[in-house]
């Protein structure tokens, strides 16, 4: 029995209704006002995430869509279209990205309640969400690079929102350029998967992966045979190490956080850094012919987990910490990819962006309370004047560390199980850096917990700072102590703080055991056997909690809180002294593993040297110096001389034609003269 088709026109609904209510917030901006730009963008996203519900409930019930909407153009056999390709996979993202969505659009209207660019704010970030559901919903390598392509340009134009902040628009650029270089490679592996399938369809490029593993790339240059498959798989990854920000391509994220605090919710729950996610559990049929393939993502992802994590940990900007903590993450997801384990990747994906959105709003709502002041070492006691936000942040800070029956714990530990069973060569140093991890995960969220919520009040010794956001220059006050958020902050902060606790519990069994991504995800089990031993040890999501007291990441991360509360409530001395003694390990920390530097003056310095080398001595001296105006030198250094001839008069011809004749007829006639001379 085929399984029943969901409704186009539901379908078009999902990415049509963000994106009618971007238009009207950015042209229409000053027609319809503040609120009526924040009413249109609500509505519509609330009615993309009542369709996107809709249609997971179909999914669940065995209904699926794979087909064109529009076909565009033809090129030779390629079809250009506009489709769709929903699944348990595409489903599952497509809830996610617009409840996150719709929390951040509601969340905003109290942050952004005085910013002049409100109107502007509103519309980029509904165009974000039309941009994700277009690279999740689709169908085709054309429209998910459309998507993809959009993501990095709205993220450009949010995280540059403050555009007459110097840092900001670095910030911007710097996400760009580095996104440019990931493209580069998720292009060339799109170009390569065209070139050998003739086809830009899903299922179509799938059905030939056999066909492509057979093939060896032809153009490599060392390193002996490159087979196809791993060449078009690695490009693929190169992609997605720039949009879900893997090192080395990390380095645009934490600069990222020069955006508003909403913007930055939204990159780092649902949009952008999982779309890289995404791709590659899509993408499933294709890595999994590819093991090197595989070993590179996995290794990938274990650097990024535990290294970013350790820059966590001498983090002062509140966002920055929350910041880091989404690329450690990543790096878990990516790690679960490598292992074959897309299922966990894609689980752990949905509930970090709930309680990562959670971290990040509970941040911001700090902010709001402490009147944009960001630095945690400014605040302290903060749980008696800002209850629900400090409720809502503890919730959200034990999902994050994997603690037992909360939603982050189902996934985290999923991850680090997964690990244990991979065969892969990578998998013994990706097993330390996940486990190694938890520790430092713990230690960092709940420094930054116990600096901001608990301990003395340090704000009142501190006088406040001036204006610090753009938007602080019109109207907030600088009141004595912090306050409550208003409820427009708040409640998102309550919504999203119950699937953070709940929604691990709930949707394991389906997600991971069930058949929910049974069409969606193809494992290899005879040579990636990982999760089909995570299966057989799996009872149940409550004995898998219980279980999990027993295990050592669950006292890897009670360590980790243990010491942050000595650390930073009781002893505090003790983090100054091993400050001073370890400072050589600080600077290292504080400048990134100097990997910054190094772009910006290796490889930028180098490039810029490089272009100027060659306009001085190519452009300008070679072309311009010896070819064009060499050229022109020797024209006129003959003219010159042409010229002193041409005198104009008459009788100066006429002894030039004399002398010329005479000079003629003594060159014919000398041979005979000279004869009779002799």
């Amino acid at each position: 029995m085929a399984a029943a088709s969901i409704s186009q026109n539901l379908l078009l609904a999902v990415p049509l209704a963000p994106l009618a209510g971007a238009l009207v917030a950015g042209l229409a901006g000053k027609a319809v006002g503040r609120k009526g730009a924040h009413t249109v963008t609500i509505l519509g996203v609330l009615i993309s995430f009542l369709c996107s519900a809709a249609v997971l409930m179909q999914v669940i019930d065995g209904a699926r869509f794979a087909g064109t909407i529009y076909e565009w153009a033809v090129l030779g056999g390629l079809k250009m279209e506009v489709g769709f390709l929903v699944d348990g996979l595409t489903a599952m993202m497509m809830v996610v990205v617009t409840f996150v969505s719709l929390m951040v659009h509601v969340y905003t209207v109290g942050y952004m309640a005085d910013d002049p660019g409100y109107q502007r704010f509103f519309s980029y970030i509904s165009l974000f969400t039309f941009s994700m559901l277009m690279l999740v919903m689709s169908n085709n390598f054309l429209q998910l690079f459309f998507g993809w392509e959009a993501v990095g340009l709205v993220s450009y134009l949010l995280i540059g929102f403050w555009f007459k902040r110097p840092t900001a628009i670095f910030a911007n650029l710097k996400a760009f350029l580095v996104n440019r270089v990931g493209d580069f490679g998720f292009i060339l592996g799109i170009g390569l998967i065209v070139a050998y399938t003739g086809s830009l369809n899903y299922a179509e490029v799938f059905a030939k992966g056999p066909d492509l593993a057979k093939l060896v790339f032809p153009y490599a240059t060392w390193g002996g045979d490159w087979m196809l498959i791993t060449v078009i798989c690695i490009c693929l990854f190169i992609g997605a190490m720039g949009k879900s920000a893997q090192f080395p391509l990390h380095v645009w994220l934490p600069d990222s956080m020069e955006g508003p605090t909403p913007i930055s919710a939204l990159i780092h729950a649902a949009t952008m850094v999982t779309a890289g996610i995404f791709m590659v559990a899509r993408m499933s049929p294709l890595f999994e012919l590819s093991d090197t393939a595989l070993n590179v993502v996995l290794v990938i992802g274990a650097i990024t987990a535990l290294f970013m994590g350790f820059l966590g940990i001498i983090q002062n900007d509140i966002k920055r910490v929350v910041a880091y903590s989404t690329l450690s993450q990543l790096g878990y997801m990516t790690v679960a990819l490598g292992v074959s384990a897309y299922s966990v990747a894609v689980f752990h994906l949905m509930t970090h962006a709930f309680f990562k959105a959670l971290l990040f709003l509970g941040a911001g709502s700090v902010i709001i309370g402490m009147h944009h002041d960001q630095d945690i070492r400014n605040m302290g006691g903060l749980r008696k004047y800002m209850p629900i936000t400090w409720i809502t942040s503890l919730l959200g800070s034990l999902a994050l560390i994997g603690t037992p029956f909360f939603s982050g714990f189902y996934s985290k530990d999923s991850i680090i199980e997964a690990v244990h069973a991979s065969r892969l060569p990578g998998a013994g140093f990706a097993l330390f850096a996940v486990t190694a991890g938890v520790f430092v995960t713990a230690f960092y969220s709940f420094r930054m917990y116990f600096l901001v919520f608990h301990g003395k009040e340090r704000f009142r010794h501190k006088p406040f700072p001036g204006p610090h956001d753009h938007h602080d220059e019109h109207g907030h006050g600088h009141a004595h102590e912090p306050h409550e958020s208003p409820w427009v902050v708040w409640v998102p902060l309550v919504l999203l703080a119950i699937p953070s606790v709940v929604i691990g519990y709930l949707t394991i069994q389906p997600m991971l055991y069930g058949e929910f991504f049974k069409d969606s995800i193809f494992v290899d089990v005879h040579r990636h056997p990982a999760m089909e031993e995570l299966a057989q040890a799996f009872h149940g999501a409550a004995a898998m909690a219980m279980h999990a007291f027993s295990t050592l990441p669950f006292w890897l991360a009670l360590g980790g809180v243990v010491l942050a509360y000595v650390f930073y409530l009781v002893a505090p001395a003790i983090p100054a002294a091993l400050d001073r003694v370890f400072k050589p390990l600080r600077v290292l920390l504080e400048n990134k593993y100097y990997i910054d530097w190094f772009y910006e003056n290796v490889l930028a310095a180098g490039a810029r040297a490089l272009g100027r080398g060659l306009w001085k001595g190519g452009d300008q001296g070679l072309i311009d110096g010896l070819v064009i105006n060499g050229s022109a030198r020797v024209v006129g250094a003959v003219a010159g001389v042409v010229r002193l001839v041409q005198t104009g008069h008459l009788y100066w011809y006429a002894l030039v034609m004399v002398l010329g004749i005479f000079g003629f007829l003594t060159w014919r006639l000398w041979p005979s003269l000279s004869g009779v001379l002799h």
